[in-house]
């Protein structure tokens, strides 16, 4: 992506990539990223902060001038989502750039500022629960689901003391999602899966 290898740049010096691992939080791949071309643990610390800041701002540039026209939405996403009460927008991606796309998936009024948890925020993906638990007043772990396509939404959401739903519209199937607390084949059966939960 131009706008983190602009940010490396800028903030280290140097651009690397390093391996994906889906559904994990933007800092935690700049690290590993990092790691490949040697960057001491400690230079990668003190410019996290640095880079996440950097990397919003060109993304949010290159973003205002792309065609975003192919984006697509997943099956019934905007009517789950619209459906539940107590919501909360949680992804690895920082703030800023998070917002901007639910701006241009036509989602922003589902998720406004100042609620959820973001990359940036917290680097391990499992803490970021806490922190949209307390901006949602303080919501109880055993209280939230999590709903998540890949197998690390899963396992953080259970590190967290969470519950989740696994959607097999992504990238994994049924049998990879499938130490999640349900597994749906997307979200037209969020609702009915969420109050079978409980």
């Amino acid at each position: 992506m131009e706008a983190s290898r602009l940010a490396l740049e800028a903030v280290f010096g140097t651009y690397a990539d390093g391996p994906d691992v889906p559904g994990d939080t933007a800092p935690a791949h700049i690290r590993r990223a990092l790691r490949t071309v040697g960057i001491p643990e400690a230079e990668i610390d003190a410019g996290l902060p640095g880079w996440c800041e950097t990397f919003s701002d060109h993304y949010l540039r290159l973003l205002a001038a792309a065609d975003t026209s192919h984006w697509q939405l997943a099956p019934h996403a905007a009517e789950a989502a619209g459906a539940v009460k107590h919501r909360a927008l949680l992804t690895g991606n920082p703030p800023a750039v998070a917002h901007a796309r639910m701006e241009r998936l036509g989602l922003a009024e589902l998720f406004p500022r100042g609620q959820g948890a973001f990359g940036c925020e917290r680097e391990k993906r499992s803490d970021l629960f806490e922190l949209a638990r307390k901006r949602a007043g303080d919501w109880p772990p055993e209280r939230t689901v999590a709903v998540g396509d890949t197998p690390l939404d899963v396992s953080s959401a259970h590190a967290a003391g969470c519950l989740c739903i696994g959607v097999a519209t992504g990238s994994y199937g049924r049998g990879e999602l499938a130490s999640a607390d349900a597994v749906i084949a997307d979200l037209g059966e969020l609702k009915e899966t969420l109050a079978a939960l409980g």
